[in-house]
């Protein structure tokens, strides 16, 4: 597939999220990559360093991986930041990360905008502070426009609270009598998830050995591909990436079809699924 046909496809691709009901076209590259960054507290202790110098190294890390998704053509990038679970972590450590994820806002977004990036953040918020969620609002706002990758940071995030928040509307929307109950379907639903306008993600990346979703974008992954690496994270350079992506590139996709039921249909077309 050419690179004008794959980023025409890709336009189509990103006027709504896809469904899982439906076949995605082929494609060598995932259009939409997601990412645990796990590993940053075991890379620092490691090396006799504190938790936070892997936080830090880990931003160096994220910086690279966007290049590459957006050398690659890859048009969107969701980032597993912090978990609603990570509020367990030593207060100490999630007051720094907090303090790190607000200074990276103030150098990267800028750099974003100029790469023509558009910048989103997904998750609840009202625990964050109003300065930090108004200096989010503000990258959000600056870069809305961008079309060369979405960057989406999942912050304060959990698949659970993702459908539960979608459930609530759905069920305010009940509840007034705006929406039949028994009318209520899974594509009910999608319009109210964080990630409603954007496709579900091709891969899956995990990194730093553990092999579990931990509680991300559990109604996005349904038919992701899934990677996981003993690599930590500060360490998963652009090789690394090659690495996921090769891997990605030698699978079948099948969504619930059979082998042949995809081949025949690869065969039957040119660069499109079934």
């Amino acid at each position: 597939m050419g690179l004008k046909s794959r980023f025409s496809e890709m336009s189509e691709s990103s006027k709504s999220s896809t469904p899982t009901t439906a076949v995605p076209p082929v494609a060598r590259l995932p259009l939409h990559v997601a990412v645990i960054m796990d590993g940053n507290g075991r890379w620092a202790r490691s090396r006799g360093l504190p938790r936070v110098a892997g936080h830090r190294r880990g931003v160096e890390a994220v910086r690279e991986l966007v290049s590459a998704c957006g050398e690659k053509g890859i048009r969107y990038l969701t980032l597993f930041a912090f978990s609603s679970e990570n509020w367990r972590r030593p207060e100490t450590e999630v007051r720094l990360l907090l303090q790190l994820f607000g200074v990276a806002l103030d150098k990267e977004v800028k750099k974003l905008h100029e790469n023509n990036i558009r910048f989103r953040v997904i998750g609840d918020l009202s625990a964050f502070g109003e300065k930090l969620v108004e200096r989010i609002r503000q990258g959000e706002a600056l870069t809305r426009d961008n079309s060369a990758l979405t960057l989406t940071i999942a912050a304060n995030y959990g698949g659970r609270w993702d459908i539960s928040q979608a459930c609530r509307e759905l069920a305010r929307q009940a509840v007034a009598g705006t929406l039949d109950p028994e009318s209520i379907t899974a594509d009910s639903l999608e319009p109210y998830l964080s990630m409603s306008k954007i496709p579900e993600p091709d891969l899956f990346i995990r990194t730093g050995g553990e092999q579990r979703v931990s509680n991300f974008m559990l109604w996005q992954l349904a038919y992701t591909e899934l990677y996981f690496t003993p690599v930590l994270w500060p360490d998963f350079d652009r090789s690394q990436f090659e690495a996921a992506l090769v891997s990605y590139a030698g699978r079948q996709r099948r969504f619930g079809h059979t082998g042949e039921q995809i081949e025949a249909a690869a065969s039957g077309s040119t660069g499109k699924r079934a």
